[in-house]
């Protein structure tokens, strides 16, 4: 009968009304089930974000080419055991008329399809190795699978969390996971790929299961907010989707807890329970996006009164200071993806700060905004080691503060070149500077003087000094090089006339001929009895000994030494140390 003589037989202009809301999952005969449970994928449709993993097994199935062993890796949460249970399903429906296949797309409502999901199934046996270690545990399997199924079109293993069986419960395993039965499949599941003995990998046909992007998060608790029959902001899913960090089950136990942690407000018509973004972000003890940006803002204007007073609001709303920290280097990371690819990315925040981060981007510099993640990062971990967190975080803050407002190098040297450097002025392309910048150091100033190039000098032809010579030297004549560095000693030099003594008797031809060729000028070497320098190995070794000697002299090193009679302290940014470990 079709649908339009139903209607007919009611009698014209009857009115069928809305069609009714989807019955919520949770609200089982058995009593409230939570998300994570309720919405746990049945299909491979509704498995989100494993999509090439769905494509292989589905052209495995459509072209008999079934591995006897999968395993399943990934984070908490992305669906590993479900997929086994799928697989499962797939391998073992029969399809509603009984008459059906393997495919990627199982009925649901076949017995073995019924009974897989109710786990139930006898042919299906799920065993979770966290609490099954031992040989014992695998010797029982061992000695089943010599069975064929009951019922089943395949005998199937699931072993959840298999990185937990013993060395000696792998080793038993091998020979059966090798050469199995045809009946019989083997699914694994695992957090920690690594684990896992390489003879078994190798066994196996290895998914590794993606995190799940955070689009596809919010658009499914969304979607299950819908059939909860929960009111929802899309900030509160956002922040819900971000926190799961990939996690279907994660941002499902969130979302329960923040439908729980809703409200129905008294002027609500429909009787839903409406969860807002304060609240979400109050539950999770986040950072509040608006002040978030007015840190950022006082970071950028150098404001350190108003920095403090900001935080200290934040403190007595009860948010965390490590979480202060997440957001304002969330924040940064935004800024600048937004900048280097030009806008992209913005979509991932909430309109509310869009227009705030785009002009960030445009007006902020690179180096600024580098210079920014690295210092909040560290700052990052002194929060989380503090035995003060929230006296940690003010002095982080107070630290970007103060790097905010101070030109890169680049700029400083453009302004030594010109004269007068003011070191308060805002310099283009980075953000509003406070005028009252801490003073560069003389070490600093100077440092960044001799950086800056003269344009008056005029530029020698000639190397600048003798071990700059010898450097030129090695890039032609490694030999010559060596025996210069090593053997001879430096009386005179002062281009073109060199003076060396040499460690004997030598050719003074073939000695000027390789300099001159090596360097395209014409140099007068000269020969000479006087001492002279020490050589530049000696020079160098001496500056070694000087560095490992000062490190030695440190407190904490010393009493390394101590503990440890024999060892010696080496400088670790001495390349040359690093060779002779070798």
């Amino acid at each position: 009968m079709t649908d339009s003589s139903d209607t007919d037989d009611l009698g014209p202009g009857f009115d069928l009304g809305e069609p009714p809301a989807p019955k919520a999952l949770s609200a089982g005969p058995g009593g409230y089930r939570v998300l994570a449970r309720a919405y746990r994928p049945q299909t491979f449709a509704e498995l989100i974000g494993q999509d090439a993993m769905v494509r292989t097994l589905g052209n495995a199935i459509k072209r008999d080419r079934l591995a006897h062993a999968f395993l399943m890796t990934g984070v908490r949460g992305v669906g590993k055991t479900s997929t086994a249970r799928l697989i499962a399903k797939a391998l073992n429906c029969v399809g509603p008329d009984g008459q059906g296949g393997p495919t990627i797309d199982p009925c649901g409502v076949c017995e073995p399809c019924r009974a897989i999901a109710e786990g139930r199934h006898i042919d299906v046996v799920e065993m979770d190795a966290a609490s099954h270690t031992g040989v014992d545990d695998v010797r029982e399997i061992i000695e089943a699978v010599r069975y064929a199924a009951v019922s089943a079109r395949f005998k199937i293993y699931i072993i959840d969390e298999v990185h937990m069986l013993s060395r000696n419960a792998f080793n038993a395993l091998l020979k059966t996971l090798e050469e199995p039965p045809e009946h019989v499949k083997f699914l694994f599941a695992t957090t920690e790929v690594n684990k896992v003995p390489i003879t078994v990998l190798s066994r196996c046909q290895r998914f590794d299961l993606r995190r799940i992007p955070v689009e596809l998060l919010q658009s499914h608790f969304a979607d299950i907010c819908v059939r909860e029959g929960v009111g929802i902001e899309p900030d509160a899913l956002t922040l819900i989707a971000v926190a799961a960090e990939g996690s279907a089950r994660d941002g499902l136990s969130i979302l329960d807890q923040a439908i729980a942690h809703g409200e129905t407000p008294e002027e609500a018509t429909d009787g839903k329970v409406h969860v807002s973004a304060a609240q979400v972000r109050e539950m999770l003890g986040l950072s509040d996006r608006g002040a978030t940006r007015r840190l950022f803002g006082q970071i950028l204007d150098g404001d350190a009164a108003a920095l403090l007073a900001t935080l200290g609001e934040q403190e007595a709303l009860g948010v965390e200071p490590v979480a202060t920290v997440n957001a304002l280097l969330e924040l940064i990371h935004g800024i600048t993806t937004a900048k280097a690819g030009r806008g992209a990315g913005l979509e991932r925040h909430a309109e509310t700060e869009r227009a705030a981060i785009a002009g960030w981007a445009e007006e902020l510099s690179f180096p600024v905004l580098h210079r920014l993640w690295q210092l909040l990062l560290k700052g990052h971990a002194e929060v989380v080691a503090a035995a003060r967190p929230h006296a940690a975080c003010e002095m982080a803050l107070l630290r970007l503060v103060h790097a905010a407002t101070m030109p890169d190098p680049l700029e400083l040297a453009r302004m030594i070149r010109e004269g007068a450097p003011q070191i308060g002025a805002p310099s283009a392309g980075q953000g509003s500077m406070a005028p009252s910048s801490p003073p560069l150091s003389p070490q600093a100033m100077a440092d960044i003087a001799v950086s800056a190039p003269v344009e008056s000098a005029p530029v020698s032809p000639f190397p600048a000094d003798y071990a700059a010579l010898v450097a030129l030297v090695r890039t032609q004549r490694a030999t010559l090089a060596y025996d210069l560095e090593h053997d001879y000693r430096l009386v005179r030099y002062a281009p073109p006339l060199l003076a060396l003594k040499p460690p004997g008797p030598i050719d003074l031809r073939d000695l000027v001929g390789a300099i001159n060729k090596v360097t395209g000028q014409t140099w007068e070497v000269e020969l000479s009895d006087e001492p002279g320098e020490t050589t530049l190995a000696e020079q160098h070794q001496a500056k070694r000994d000087a560095r490992d000697a000062e490190i030695a002299a440190t407190p904490i090193v010393a009493a390394a030494l101590e503990a440890f009679p024999g060892a010696r302290a080496l400088d670790p940014e001495d390349p040359q140390n690093w060779s002779e470990r070798k």
